[in-house]
């Protein structure tokens, strides 16, 4: 049965990974475009989705970022966001990158916003992952994370002790309730760079 999820929504791939990214893209849509505004990027920003899934969330800030970059260890996923954000790739304003948390690809200081939605949990290295967030963000940026509160690996306020540790200042943590009635509770967090 772990397989079975792992290949739906852990490492999605296959048949089993298309059909995870068609649930993903239904039921975290409301998530991804709450942490996308509560990002609020402007059009001179650069943000990096880590795991972006099918691409709803990385549509949604490529609507408003200068450049969005999703990194995903996925390759359907990935294949997925190609589709949905064909036309900003073309325009050069959404990249992608096989890659994860842990190692995003990006240059040191290069991006203004990270978001992660509902990715957390499958983290291999936590420590690692936030490391490399704190990394490639530029001094002063933000980092905005949610998951599902019942999946998350920690209980959410040791998780903002984890990314304090990391070197994370002004973190906030708080819940949120997602619409619709399957809708579970989102653990959400905020977080910068010390600028």
């Amino acid at each position: 049965m772990n397989d079975l999820l792992d290949r739906a929504f852990g490492h999605p791939r296959g048949m089993l990974g298309r059909l995870g990214g068609t649930l993903m893209a239904r039921g975290n849509a409301a998530t991804e475009h709450n942490l996308t505004g509560l990002a609020a990027p402007s059009g001179e920003e650069t943000v990096l989705v880590v795991g972006p899934g099918p691409g709803v969330g990385l549509a949604a800030a490529a609507e408003r970022a200068g450049l969005t970059i999703g990194v995903d260890p996925s390759a359907e996923m990935l294949e997925l966001c190609r589709q949905r954000c064909a036309a900003a790739i073309a325009r050069g304003t959404v990249r992608l990158h096989r890659g994860s948390a842990a190692d995003t690809g990006q240059d040191p200081g290069s991006v203004d916003v990270v978001l992660s939605v509902n990715n957390v949990q499958l983290w291999e290295d936590r420590a690692a992952g936030f490391a490399e967030l704190l990394r490639v963000l530029r001094p002063g940026g933000r980092l905005l994370l949610s998951a599902h509160e019942k999946w998350l690996p920690v209980p959410r306020h040791t998780l903002a002790a984890e990314l304090e540790r990391a070197g994370f200042t002004d973190i906030q943590t708080w819940t949120w309730e997602p619409p619709g009635r399957m809708a579970a509770t989102a653990a959400q967090f905020r977080a910068y760079r010390p600028a």
